[in-house]
């Protein structure tokens, strides 16, 4: 039998994909809890099921978007009468893109105790496997819906010296990386990871603009981390930068040019949009 818990809220990660990728330590937590708490409450069962830790005809609250102003009253007053709450995320991490966040914030507001197990993680797992540098990383989340949001979101991050990470889904994910092509640099590095721990894991490398090509035609399925590397300098002259500026002005809008040439050379954007203006005057 497991130590009993300790009275208090307790994240505890679950699986993304593989059923066994669950800790020893967070089965105990779910045999120990008072009250059981989850994102989606048909998943906890069946994962209770299949790692054969009993209900015991214990309580088990849905705590989800919808409902979260309604169910935090009732997790509180669990907690202060001295019960021991363990949350369940739907898949991974609790708080990472996951409502929990609300929760674990009133936990702390309320001067309750507050603890969390770590666990599997689409984002951590995404970066080794991407083969991008993750000394240091930014965790974005998922893109905006409309093409004009999520360019200029996605253009936030451009010259952030850090790999980013982003959440989409397979409906949109054509969309986001033709966008990441254009706001972030077509040439930069990244990786589109798919289905991660499951059967049919994928993995795919290559530049924003290869990637952007291979689902162009071909959807695809199933939960998607995009890993895309942080920019990098490159050796540009003036009369490189000029010979890029052209090529992109006869395509582009200069505002588009200026994002397409600091995006490929990661040089600072006021050089670049100087440098194009003074060939507007040029003409």
């Amino acid at each position: 039998m497991p130590a009993p818990l300790s009275p208090g809220l307790h994240f505890i990660a679950t699986p993304i994909g593989a059923a066994r990728d669950i800790t020893l330590r967070a089965l105990d937590m779910l045999r120990a809890a008072d009250v059981l708490a989850a994102e989606d409450t048909r998943s906890l069962r069946h994962l209770m099921e299949i790692h054969g830790v009993p209900l015991n005809g214990r309580q088990v609250l849905a705590y989800h978007d919808h409902n979260g102003a309604a169910m935090r009253p009732k997790i509180l007053a669990a907690l202060e009468a001295g019960k021991s709450v363990v949350y369940a995320s739907e898949a991974g991490t609790p708080l990472v893109a996951d409502p929990g966040y609300q929760l674990g914030r009133a936990v702390i507001e309320a001067g309750l105790p507050l603890y969390s197990a770590p666990g599997p993680s689409a984002v951590l797992t995404a970066l080794t496997l991407s083969g991008l540098p993750t000394d240091r990383f930014l965790f974005a989340g998922f893109a905006p819906n409309s093409k004009g949001a999520r360019r200029n979101w996605l253009a936030e991050f451009k010259e952030i010296p850090a790999t980013l990470v982003f959440y989409e889904s397979p409906k949109r994910i054509r969309e986001m990386l033709a966008d990441a092509a254009h706001s972030l640099g077509k040439e930069r590095q990244a990786a589109l990871c798919r289905e991660l721990t499951k059967r049919f894991e994928e993995v795919r490398r290559g530049t924003l603009e290869e990637l952007a090509a291979g689902v162009a035609d071909a959807p695809i399925k199933g939960e998607i981390v995009v890993v895309v590397d942080r920019p990098h300098a490159v050796e540009v002259d003036d009369a490189e930068l000029e010979r890029r500026l052209s090529a992109a002005l006869e395509r582009e809008s200069l505002r588009d040019a200026v994002d397409a040439v600091v995006g490929a050379t990661g040089l600072p954007r006021r050089k670049v949009y100087q440098a194009a203006l003074a060939m507007e005057k040029k003409k």
